[in-house]
């Protein structure tokens, strides 16, 4: 476990201090803010209302107990049975950090973000699937690239990420199809 934890700091300063650049100094901080996605998720929600009309509530009602779900699970379950330290926060990284945000509050392992958005993720591929196939690689992208953020502003390791994706993953495959099964959908 001494060399998974090891390596897990050598990946995180490989991004958080090898990759570091201008472009992305500002990038990651604004994709992880969660205000950034506000006007994404308007268009989500209109785009359920002109193919679902009145199911809509009934699927909104299915991603906001997701998340509550995805979201105690990690930020609160697992992260106080872990108590892994934040990379921020870690001593044996003091010096070596590009922290560029302002919290480090609270334990690293898993991220909530990552959680959280590759629930999010999952989900909308299992609805916007009959689109087209570029919804997968897209949705997974916007995951990534929230998670890929939360590692290189300096508040997770590569693994918080890795397994908050693994998690997001199983719960929004999970809470899709239960909805698409359960709830007849008008189309």
């Amino acid at each position: 476990m001494e060399t998974i934890i090891q390596y897990d700091k050598i990946w995180f300063l490989f991004v958080n201090n090898t990759l570091a650049n201008p472009f992305l100094d500002w990038l990651c901080p604004v994709l992880r803010n969660q205000s950034t996605w506000y006007l994404f998720y308007v268009a989500i929600i209109y785009f359920f209302y002109k193919n679902y009309k009145i199911d809509t509530w009934k699927i909104l009602l299915v991603i906001a107990a997701m998340i509550l779900v995805s979201d105690q699970f990690s930020a609160n379950l697992v992260k106080n049975t872990f108590m892994r330290m934040r990379p921020c926060n870690e001593p044996s990284l003091t010096g070596l950090v590009r922290h560029l945000v302002k919290s480090c509050n609270g334990f690293s392992f898993i991220s909530a973000h990552a959680t959280n958005h590759f629930a999010l993720a999952l989900f909308f591929i299992f609805y916007f699937k009959h689109i087209g196939k570029w919804v997968i690689p897209v949705a997974i992208f916007w995951a990534f690239s929230i998670a890929f953020s939360q590692v290189y502003v300096g508040v997770h390791y590569p693994l918080d990420v890795f397994f908050g994706a693994l998690v997001g993953s199983l719960f929004g495959a999970a809470f899709a199809r239960y909805s698409l099964k359960f709830i007849k959908l008008a189309n």
